[in-house]
């Protein structure tokens, strides 16, 4: 008889019906239990095997929803398979002869450009190159948002609606708040919402990039946004960046008309260096775009972490031309899930990349949005912005007056205006890699992706924003040690 002999784990973390019904399956499988056979009823099932008769009618439940067997009303319950005993002891026997294979047995597309910076680190402390700190948010505020939007019966409508409509409750709160925020007078047609500043990098490299074309870059700029490029087989050429940012002179002279498909820069915080592009070049930057015949993808990836002044509002403002693809993030203060990109740009390129998006992505995160169009929409977002924007700067002070009082002459660098990030050059050339790998020694991990070092060059890129005032003042003292380490 089968059924005294399933086993049931009372400790295990699988529920009991669970258990119960994937050893019926095996039965099913094996041939113990052939098509049409007539399984005990659930009262005879729960006396069977000492269980509640609502975990009975869970087992069975869960065996048809699988389509193992079909429940009749006032008949019983049937297997509905065919005996595939036969079939599966071939099947078992290939399994137990194989080895799963190294590689495929086809040919694959590989590529250098795409492996990943990142790395896995077991040190108490890690800079990145500037992240929020997710200890700042209340668990209870976010569970408010989220139930609040799964109660609304208008969820079910958008979710069916949402493949088909062209804008969003999202879009239309997202552009007004852009008007609002970031002197832009765009319309809801002309925002795109995507997942993340890569995926958006990633669509415009795919509507603008043909194999060959040139694309300009900082000669110390965002690696991500190169790799992306570089997949695209695009051809990469760096330009100067000096204290005013990007050299818009060093354009006009080293390239010719329409030789250029587009510039990627961060005019209000240069990647990685955080100098601030200046207005005159600002408006050259422009009119050498319209004169030539390029494109300028202008990414603000931090606008919303200004600390001192009134930050200069984005090219795409003063864009009268077609000439600029805003890219942004709006969120960044809330809980990272809630954190969304964007793509601001004329009417005809967001038709084609949402085309793209679509299929990349035909459901999106229809939750998120909503609520984070409420978040909009209520004035949340300022209230939050205000809030957290002092947390950080109070992070940004003690940053640099940690990096001043360990490191003093030893390094320079400029307090940033803004931002998540501190970009600190060594006066002395020392090795970064051996710098890394004594920092490790000292609970430490610097990521490959923030050293920069070129014959010119000397420079880290650290992120501050994730670490606490007291974190902050810790690392840095450990950095300095790992540096007395590296010079003795």
């Amino acid at each position: 008889m089968l059924f005294p002999n399933i086993q049931i784990d009372r400790e295990s973390a699988t529920a009991v019906y669970l258990q119960i019904a994937q050893q019926l399956i095996q039965a099913i499988q094996n041939g113990n239990l052939p098509a049409g056979s007539h399984l005990p009823g659930t009262r005879q099932l729960s006396t069977l095997l000492k269980i509640h008769r609502n975990t009975a009618v869970a087992v069975y439940e869960e065996l048809a929803s699988q389509g193992w067997v079909e429940i009749k009303a006032n008949k019983g319950t049937f297997v509905l398979i065919e005996n595939t005993k036969q079939v599966t002891n071939q099947l078992k026997a290939m399994v137990n002869q194989a080895k799963y294979p190294l590689k495929t047995g086809f040919t694959i597309k590989t590529s250098f450009h795409l492996i990943s910076p990142y790395q896995k680190t077991t040190t108490t402390y890690t800079f990145n190159d500037g992240q929020t700190d997710i200890r700042l948010h209340t668990d209870s505020l976010y569970n408010r948002w989220y139930n609040s939007i799964l109660k609304r019966s208008t969820l079910l409508k958008k979710w069916n609606s949402f493949l088909f409509e062209k804008t969003s409750f999202l879009d239309t709160q997202l552009s007004n708040y852009l008007n609002t925020s970031r002197n832009l007078q765009i319309a809801s047609k002309n925002v795109l919402v995507t997942r993340n500043s890569e995926m958006s990098l990633y669509l415009i490299s795919q509507l603008l990039i043909e194999p060959n074309d040139v694309v300009l870059v900082g000669n110390l700029s965002n690696f991500a946004a190169n790799m992306i490029f570089s997949q695209a087989k695009a051809v990469i050429k760096t330009i100067p960046v000096d204290e005013y940012g990007i050299d818009v002179a060093y354009i006009r002279k080293n390239f010719t008309k329409n030789s250029i498909k587009f510039l990627y820069c961060t005019p209000h915080r240069h990647y990685p260096t955080t100098v601030s592009l200046s207005a005159a070049r600002r408006v050259d930057l422009l009119a050498l775009a319209r004169e030539y015949g390029f494109a300028i993808i202008e990414d603000d990836y931090d606008y919303d972490f200004q600390y001192q002044t009134t930050a200069l509002p984005p090219l795409a403002s003063a864009d009268e031309s077609g000439m600029v693809i805003y890219l942004g993030k709006v969120g960044q203060m809330l809980f990272p899930a809630f954190e969304t990109a964007f793509i601001v740009a004329p009417d005809n390129l967001i038709t084609e990349a949402k085309n793209y998006y679509k299929m990349m992505d035909p459901q999106g995160d229809l939750i998120k949005e909503q609520i984070l169009a409420e978040i909009i929409h209520e004035g949340e977002i300022n209230r939050q912005h205000k809030k957290k924007v002092l947390l950080y700067k109070a992070k940004c002070d003690a940053m640099c007056h940690a990096l001043q009082l360990h490191f003093g002459s030893l390094i320079f660098f400029t307090k940033p205006k803004g931002g998540l990030a501190v970009f600190i050059q060594f006066n002395k050339n020392i090795s970064l890699t051996n710098f890394a790998k004594q920092a490790k020694n000292y609970n430490v991990t610097l990521p490959n992706y923030l050293l920069y070092q070129t014959k010119n060059m000397c420079g880290i890129r650290l992120g501050f924003g994730h670490l606490s005032i007291n974190e902050i003042n810790e690392t840095v003292a450990l950095l300095r040690k790992a540096y007395n380490h590296l010079n003795t």
